[in-house]
């Protein structure tokens, strides 16, 4: 079945640095683009970034653009989010998706 898994969030310091990552398992992953998606407490899902199946092309919420960069490896299955930077508004819970499905998220916590 249809698996993506996030890793790597956790508490940062403002100005602080995470990656992120996705596993994908249980479909073709080189062949769909992936997004990145965030919901903050008490806010609607924001759209983060997404990257292109060949990596080649990328696109950015205005709020994390020369911050947070996307990246994958399609050899590995995996999605990538390195954030610089953080900002408490960037505390949220980050999901990463394709073609309609999610993960689990991952909780990233900045700090003043």
């Amino acid at each position: 079945q249809v698996q993506l898994v996030e890793s790597g969030g956790g508490l940062v310091q403002a100005g602080g640095s995470l990656q992120l990552s996705c596993t994908a398992s249980g479909f073709t992953f080189r062949d769909y683009t992936i997004n990145w998606i965030r919901r903050a407490p008490g806010k609607e899902r924001e759209f983060v970034a997404s990257i292109s199946t060949s990596g080649r092309v990328a696109n950015y919420a205005d709020s994390v653009k020369g911050r947070f960069t996307i990246s994958r490896d399609n050899d590995k299955n995996t999605a990538y989010l390195q954030m610089n930077n953080l900002k408490p508004e960037d505390t949220a819970v980050y999901y990463c998706s394709a073609f309609g499905y999610w993960g689990q998220g991952t909780q990233v916590t900045v700090s003043v």
